[in-house]
């Protein structure tokens, strides 16, 4: 064990929320950001579409406030989305004054709409909205002299003290070695590689929700995963991650196809294409079973303008693939895309362990409910990474060095091809019953099977696979409970044997804390 390391603060994870907390936490004292890949290894970096905010003269918080509860389906706590809606205009003009650069039209800003939006207000660069924005933010808090990064570092497990968190005991090339903090800030991003089929980068496996689950913090909402409509398909393959094609394209009139060329989502929302996501997933599900074909199709055909220069990063990929967008359809199906699930906090970021701040996607505060709004999820790691950096500043201890021993595992004889195997299977297991759609009979299977897979919790943290295998068994777990406690069907939770909404029974949150049986779990 390394000699321990003591900042004033510690934050876990290089997206946006990440950032936008250090930014504001390098101004009041030292600051260290643990992040388990590259600095720049995150979905932030892949997000495409663009960031929702009420700018354009046309549009007001109050209209970002009616299509965020729409689309939330009925499960979004009114006063999270009003301080997303109402401060997230200031957070992203602070955003332009470090230099984000935005597409224009003229002299105004360029919106563009995408599904369940009544606005064009959706500020874009290109379709590489996610890498400018980290670019913006990252190279700020790169300036700061406050402020060090700890890349390619793994969280093993938070450290606890009295009941508070006090800091957390990392593993990297150069060894294990225990990291002491007056508070501490979670934004470690979601947990889409408990899937097959996903769009989130390989670092994606749910380490916060499982390190904050472990200590105590209560969890929420964790049934509700958003699948992403539209992902590149080519063939067979399994790749760790799939190319996501935004929803921005459909925003700019795309239309979907089945395998015979026939329009189909008219006969499914009145909105068609720009129906919320989880209506537009399911119906291209359907449409998939009914064809018995593993793709439908997109027609970029209808959109104004080149597609190629307003969609430069899809444009160049399916190209590599053989497709050119100008005048081929695009082959495309859902995939697993974001959590509005994870760790429960407060307006401020605070979750039920003392001196734990969480924000961003890691984080759950009902925000987008059932069914995330397109283009919420920047927004909401921009907004709520610097409340949750304001209330750590307000409420830390002084970080002190505590006599804490290193973690103790079991020991296990599994090695590395079993450990792969393992990973592969629980990966399938979630995709066949916790996708897009599930049944008692599928989630109760499914976790009979998974109970088989509980020893990965028990190897020896020292590799990132057995970290990565032990957050994604605690995710996959919760994702299950939640789903087969929850017997009705809303936003990204559909269950086939319960197909209808039921808000006399259902219109709440579910809760769990490790060893605590919650609200319906």
């Amino acid at each position: 064990m390394k000699q321990p390391r003591v900042v004033d603060y510690v934050v876990i994870g290089s997206g946006i929320a990440g950032l936008s907390a250090a930014r504001y936490l390098g101004d009041h004292g030292s600051t260290l950001i643990v992040t388990k890949g590259a600095i720049r290894e995150g979905s932030t970096h892949y997000a495409q579409g663009g960031i929702a905010v009420a700018l354009a003269p046309s549009d007001t918080p109050d209209y970002h406030l009616v299509d965020t509860l729409n689309a939330g389906d009925g499960l979004c706590d009114t006063p999270a989305v009003q301080v997303l809606v109402e401060e997230g205009p200031e957070r992203v003009r602070e955003l332009i004054m470090m230099g984000a650069q935005f597409d224009r039209d003229g002299e105004s800003y360029s919106y563009t709409k995408e599904a369940a939006h009544g606005q064009r207000r959706i500020l874009h660069a290109g379709d590489a909205t996610g890498r400018e924005i980290e670019k913006t933010l990252g190279n700020t808090v790169l300036q700061q002299e406050n402020v060090q990064f700890l890349p390619n570092t793994s969280v093993v497990r938070l450290l606890m003290d009295s009941g508070r968190c006090v800091g957390c005991e990392v593993m990297s090339d150069a060894g294990v070695s225990q990291i002491f903090a007056g508070a501490v800030v979670l934004a470690s991003g979601g947990c889409g590689q408990i899937y097959a089929y996903n769009t989130n980068p390989p670092v994606s496996t749910g380490d916060g929700v499982a390190l904050a689950y472990e200590v105590g913090a209560k969890v929420q909402d964790m049934e509700f995963f958003q699948f992403h409509p539209t992902t590149l398909y080519l063939g067979d393959k399994k790749p760790i991650s799939l190319f996501l094609i935004s929803e921005a394209v459909r925003g700019e009139g795309a239309v979907l196809r089945n395998i015979y060329g026939d329009r189909f989502m008219p006969q499914y929302h009145s909105d068609a294409e720009l129906a919320p996501r989880d209506v537009v997933a399911r119906a291209i599900f359907h449409q998939m079973q009914e064809t018995n074909t593993p793709h439908v199709f997109l027609d970029l055909s209808p959109c104004l303008g080149d597609v190629t220069q307003r969609f430069p990063t899809i444009a160049n990929r399916c190209l590599s693939a053989g497709i050119d967008i100008r005048r081929d359809f695009v082959p495309v199906a859902p995939a697993a895309h974001y959590a509005m699930g994870g760790i429960s906090t407060d307006l401020w970021g605070l979750t039920t362990v003392p001196g734990l701040y969480a924000a961003g996607e890691v984080a759950s505060l009902g925000i987008h409910g059932a069914n995330r709004l397109a283009s919420n999820s920047l927004l909401d790691g921009l907004v709520f990474g610097y409340r949750a950096a304001k209330a750590a500043v307000a409420a830390a201890m002084s970080p002190s060095v505590r006599v804490l021993s290193p973690v103790k595992v079991g020991v296990s004889t599994a090695d590395m091809a079993q450990c792969l195997a393992a990973k592969a299977e629980i990966r399938d297991l979630m995709w066949r019953y916790a996708g897009i759609i599930r049944s008692e009979k599928g989630l109760r299977h499914a976790l009979a099977v998974l109970a088989h897979f509980e020893w990965v919790t028990t190897l020896p943290m020292t590799t990132v696979l057995a970290t990565e295998l032990r957050s994604m068994w605690v995710v996959s777990d919760l994702v299950l409970r939640f789903s087969l406690a929850r017997t009705e069907s809303r936003g990204g939770h559909y269950r086939e044997d319960f197909p209808l909404r039921n808000d006399a029974d259902w219109q709440r949150h579910l809760y769990k804390e490790k060893g605590v049986t919650g609200e319906g779990i």
